[in-house]
């Protein structure tokens, strides 16, 4: 994926960077990764780290890592890296001594990974810049759930926004508190008028693959201990609209739950679902390689009744494999009479291109 630089002084003078790498101008004027048109219609971009090495640049899922080369004999270390068009990526530079946010990029998503777009990538105007040290703001409602289903205790955060509403149900909540401020772009979504008013709920998981497969307890404990828990906090809330909103593995559990417990989910925002689960995947060598739709898909064309069902489908345009598996359910979905919406985020596996879709989806979910 490298480009080397030329062997010249001024190499990276094409990416606004004046001086020899090093040098002092050098250092004043770097900052988060820059990128310039690569004549093919994608980008290349520069990754710099300042100090030792050996260092490589590691990629959320889009790309395999990059080693980072010492510019001469320098504490600059750099690597141009060829990206296509459209691109929001998360990722972090791995060394000897652990992995780490960048320094010289403000855009932090917790405090081990940053965030970086191609230019032509599309805005994300919620989301606020923090930094890879700021604490986020944490909801103040919480209720303590010892699931008699699943096991185990665990903390459930509650947010109303806008002076609250229906419930928003965020799988791997901890990732939306602790990596990405949902808090804060569900607020500045709702002020700007492009989200009713909500109560977010914050889920942590456990254990993914067991609580997200199309399995039924976990949406059981749900039902009949978590929203039970919730209505009793006094927390703002119309318990009686619920949109689940989950990626990846989540958003595979999101839709289980609208098939199997249609009275509990009828809208759902979905980015990025496994939908190449099956219950043998795991046994696979590359579990991406059994039946387009998986299970899902599976139990869809066994005959399913949607029509009372809301659910936006978002999936990275960069992520390959996983498309094909996605349009499948996503067609059997609106053969089974769900109300459907389908885009595609300028992203890979990835949160840095869910966190848009997840304010549009939910506001679209809420539409009906």
């Amino acid at each position: 994926m490298r480009v080397a630089a030329a062997d010249r002084e001024d190499a990276f003078a094409a990416f606004g960077l004046p001086g020899a790498p090093g040098s002092a101008a050098f250092w004043a004027a770097a900052g988060a990764p820059a990128a310039v048109p690569d004549g093919g219609g994608g980008w290349r971009a520069l990754f710099l780290w300042r100090g030792s090495g050996p260092v490589a640049v590691e990629f959320e899922s889009w790309s395999d890592p990059v080693p980072l080369e010492r510019w001469a004999d320098s504490d600059c270390w750099y690597a141009e890296v060829p990206m296509p068009a459209r691109l929001w990526v998360t990722y972090r530079f791995a060394t000897p001594d652990g992995s780490y946010a960048d320094p010289l990029n403000p855009h932090g998503a917790g405090g081990e990974r940053s965030l970086a777009a191609t230019p032509d990538a599309p805005a994300q105007p919620h989301w606020p810049v923090v930094g890879p040290g700021d604490v986020l703001p944490l909801p103040r409602a919480r209720v303590r759930w010892a699931s008699e289903r699943l096991g185990g205790r665990r903390t459930v955060r509650i947010q109303p926004v806008g002076g609250g509403g229906p419930l928003v149900l965020l799988l791997d909540g901890d990732d939306w508190l602790y990596l990405h401020p949902a808090v804060t772009a569900f607020g500045s979504a709702v002020a700007a008028g492009e989200l009713p008013p909500v109560t977010l709920v914050f889920l942590p998981a456990k254990d993914r693959a067991a609580e997200f497969g199309c399995r039924p307890e976990l949406w059981e404990a749900v039902r009949d201990e978590l929203l039970p828990l919730v209505a009793e906090s006094g927390v703002p809330a119309e318990a009686g609209r619920l949109v689940v909103a989950g990626q990846s593995l989540g958003g595979l559990g999101a839709l289980h739950a609208a098939l199997e417990f249609p009275g509990l989910v009828s809208r759902v925002a979905c980015q990025s679902g496994s939908f190449w689960w099956t219950a043998d995947a795991s046994r696979r060598a590359d579990p991406l390689d059994g039946p387009l739709g998986g299970a899902l898909a599976e139990r869809l064309r066994q005959g399913a009744d949607l029509s009372g069902l809301r659910v936006a489908f978002d999936v990275g345009e960069h992520e390959g494999r996983m498309l094909p598996h996605c349009a499948v359910v996503e067609d059997l979905a609106a053969r089974a009479g769900a109300t459907v919406r389908v885009s595609r985020s300028a992203s890979g596996h990835d949160r840095a291109g869910w966190r848009h879709a997840l304010l549009r989806d939910v506001g679209w979910a809420l539409g009906g």
